[in-house]
């Protein structure tokens, strides 16, 4: 779990912020260089990162505690800049991280444990088509131009390709994990349009660390209530599961996040949403160096789909908004 907070998917950390215009430039390359580097590279191997945590540690809890403390870790760090939540605040926090952390993360890091990894990056990739579509629908009108049409039916494509022969040739739990991300990318993109829409105010660093708290006290409540307890031993985890989930906090949540918002002060969203078309691609790959997960002509096709649909959905949104 995936940019800019117009058009494509989001950090795998925290709401959307609501604008972000360009601003100065930095003065040193190679910190924009490095926070590049953290965005497509971080995000784009949480997918094996998350696979290793699984393999041992239940997946609901896995997520519920990565987002417990890197949300502690950002919420000492915005209230020790002076920052305090309003009520208001509080109660968004609340509504995303359902739709952010609980079905979101829920989903993935579940059906991490019954799919490869590139099959889940790319899956989830398909998050910017989700949200032109729920965009249009809450807005009650369908915008459309030649980019993003051709995007969406390439997308969904891309997808269909996906389920319909890997997938569906793998047996019903991969079926059901296919869906399980779907349903996850669905429920992000729902939490986007929320974000927009509520039009709050303040700082993107106290209201992530607040929706990570809330979605990781959802996630540990809804593990617990579906037992994930039984038999599981944290004595029993082996060091690797740790240190998947300590990458996962440290560089994924906190690390990642706060070189995605450093690039947003400096740069435009559509500069910074390069991102959402590497990350799959590295997920990919990785999965099938490190994990030996099997990379079919099938699976590459999907992969040019789906990357080649958001370029095009986020081009045609682009266009949109300059007419």
């Amino acid at each position: 779990m995936s940019a800019s907070p117009k058009t494509a998917t989001l950090p795998v950390t925290g709401p959307v912020r609501a604008e972000a215009p360009a601003a100065r430039v930095p003065a040193s390359r190679l910190a924009v260089v490095l926070a590049f580097l953290s965005i497509y590279l971080i995000w784009g191997s949480t997918y094996l990162a998350i696979w290793y945590a699984v393999s041992s540690i239940p997946p609901l809890y896995t997520a519920g505690l990565r987002h417990l403390v890197a949300g502690s870790v950002l919420l000492v760090w915005a209230l020790a800049k002076g920052q305090r939540p309003s009520r208001a605040q509080i109660r968004s926090s609340i509504v995303i991280g359902f739709l952010f952390f609980l079905v979101g993360h829920g989903t993935l890091h579940w059906a991490e444990t019954q799919i490869p990894t590139g099959l889940a990056s790319l899956l989830i990739a398909s998050e910017p088509i989700w949200v032109f579509m729920m965009a249009c629908a809450a807005e009650r009108r369908w915008r459309m131009n030649g980019w993003l049409f051709s995007g969406v039916l390439l997308g969904l494509a891309g997808v269909a390709l996906l389920i319909g022969r890997d997938v569906r040739s793998a047996g019903t739990s991969a079926f059901l994990g296919a869906l399980g991300c779907l349903i996850g990318a669905i429920s992000w993109s729902a939490g986007i349009i929320y974000s927009r829409r509520s039009h709050l105010s303040g700082s993107p660093l106290l209201l992530s660390a607040l929706s990570l708290l809330a979605g990781s006290v959802m996630l540990l409540s809804t593990g617990t209530l579906l037992g994930e307890y039984r038999g599981f031993s944290f004595a029993a985890v082996p060091a690797r599961a740790w240190l998947a989930l300590g990458y996962l906090i440290l560089f994924g949540s906190v690390i990642a996040f706060t070189a995605y918002n450093w690039l947003l002060e400096h740069y435009s969203p559509t500069l910074v949403a390069t991102h959402t078309y590497v990350n799959p691609i590295v997920a990919v790959l990785l999965g099938w160096l490190l994990a030996h997960e099997h990379v079919s002509a099938n699976v590459m096709a999907s992969a040019a789909m789906v990357v080649a649909a958001v370029f095009l959905v986020d081009r045609g949104m682009a266009r949109l908004k300059n007419t």
